[in-house]
């Protein structure tokens, strides 16, 4: 492999492993937010243990997503320094805005509510898992703009040889950008939810402190069903979207091969790529492909064959990863809707198969997440930036394939190693359930009023 493939493959390993902890982050802050307020408005103890444990395991997914995600920003100044040169004065805009603001924002409070047991009162230090919850979501929002930027360029003019930034308003109302923030924290809140529910489950199995876990699990599916239902809303708006600005992934996504007015969605297709074709198309809605991506069914879809080959992303791989992700989207959304009557009817124990299926379930949404950001960027390709610059384009000219061997090898095996130990750390605290000592966790909450 050149040196262009081996950076593309790097920058997918490390931004896949950070991905792992990212979403989590954005889900579970809130979720222990809400437990601890919770508390603080009933003063029932079960919501300060449930603060404490969830919190916890929080803490320990935050600090391995910190520690992942500082490596990203190098590789844009030593692997894609081209990318940079070309795009840096609009692309380290929301960046720079997010490092000096949503991050500082985060790790200030974050540093207030670990430290302010006992030392502030309970409802700013409530307050402070908040604001961490609020700056974590930002922190996503500013990154996402500047991904959506790439996604749909706006707001820009080519001079001197490179896109240089004319209107920031542009940028940060870009509908593209928005739209992935929402589809992406959404898609965190599931995970979270799946998270809290898997591990409620396998104590629940167990009998282990069940009013504990019953409640959480409770509270997570509640907050499951209504990310899940508003993913599928958000998602919608994005394909549309999508086949607006970037008809060559749309068409990707769906196996679109010949333009057509009043398109079908076929439920099943099987893509052959070889000879631009699909071999089985079954179970067609007539129009609906039209429909969903434009607003009415007599609408033109492009197909592949309308761009140059040179143009159009790896269609396998965009396409099977949008139809994974879909099924799993639809999965997600029934197993939360049996999870929320089954808790809210009290019949958990009553049902340990399904406990079961929700403890396995728990890396799926992980998986989802992770094949959203496949048909995300494998899709925009051969784009960097979306018909401005070509990934091709974008490595930077002074790197050897040395070099980045040494660096993927390297980084491999750091995250490698942080795996493990995060992995040992989640499950050690998650098997080991809530501390059961009330009196100690009363009193380090504290009872000093500000």
């Amino acid at each position: 492999m050149d040196a262009l493939a081996l950076s593309r493959l790097q920058f997918a390993v490390t931004s896949m492993f950070h991905f792992i902890f990212v979403p989590l982050t954005l889900g579970l802050s809130i979720l222990v937010a809400y437990m601890e307020s919770r508390y603080v408005r009933t003063g029932d103890e079960i919501y300060l243990r449930m603060t404490k444990f969830w919190g916890k395991l929080f803490l320990i997914n935050f600090a391995l997503g910190i520690v992942t995600g500082i490596t990203m920003e190098f590789q844009f100044g030593m692997n894609w320094a081209e990318y940079s040169k070309y795009v840096g004065d609009i692309f380290g805009a929301p960046l720079a805005i997010e490092a000096t603001v949503a991050f500082f924002l985060e790790s200030t409070f974050i540093g207030l509510w670990v430290f302010g047991w006992n030392k502030i009162s309970k409802k700013l230090h409530a307050l402070s898992i908040w604001l961490v919850a609020i700056a974590t979501n930002l922190s996503a929002l500013w990154i996402l703009l500047a991904n959506g930027w790439m996604q749909h360029p706006v707001g820009y003019v080519l001079r001197n040889n490179r896109a240089e930034m004319v209107d920031f308003v542009a940028l940060i109302t870009n509908a593209y950008g928005w739209l992935k923030f929402f589809h992406t924290v959404l898609s965190g809140y599931v995970i979270a939810a799946f998270f809290v529910m898997g591990i409620s489950a396998y104590h629940i199995i167990k009998s282990s402190n069940l009013d504990f876990f019953k409640k959480s699990f409770r509270t997570a599916a509640v907050f499951g069903l209504l990310s899940s239902v508003l993913i599928f809303i958000v998602g919608d708006f994005h394909a549309a979207e999508v086949a607006k600005t970037q008809p060559t992934k749309f068409a990707a996504m769906e196996a679109v091969w010949e333009s057509q007015k009043g398109a079908d969605y076929h439920l099943i297709v099987v893509p052959d790529t070889a000879n631009e074709r699909n071999v089985v198309e079954a179970i067609g809605i007539p129009g609906m492909m039209s429909f969903l991506a434009f607003g009415y069914s007599q609408a033109e879809v492009r197909g592949l064959k309308e761009f140059p080959a040179d143009g159009r992303p790896p269609v396998m791989a965009t396409f099977l990863s949008f139809r994974t992700m879909l099924a799993f989207g639809l999965l997600f959304l029934i197993l939360t809707f049996i999870a929320v009557i089954i808790s809210i009817r009290d019949r958990l124990e009553s049902n340990p198969a399904f406990l079961r299926i929700m403890l396995y379930a728990l890396p799926l949404p992980y998986i989802a997440a992770q094949l959203g950001w496949i048909v995300a960027e494998v899709g925009r390709q051969p784009w960097i930036v979306y018909g401005v610059l070509k990934t091709s384009a974008a490595v930077s000219k002074s790197i050897s394939n040395t070099q980045v061997w040494a660096s993927l090898i390297g980084f491999t095996l750091l995250y490698g190693f942080l795996a493990v130990i995060d992995i040992y750390l989640l499950t050690r605290n998650a098997q080991k359930g809530p501390d059961n000592d009330l009196s100690a966790i009363v009193k380090t909450a504290g009872t000093q009023e500000v």
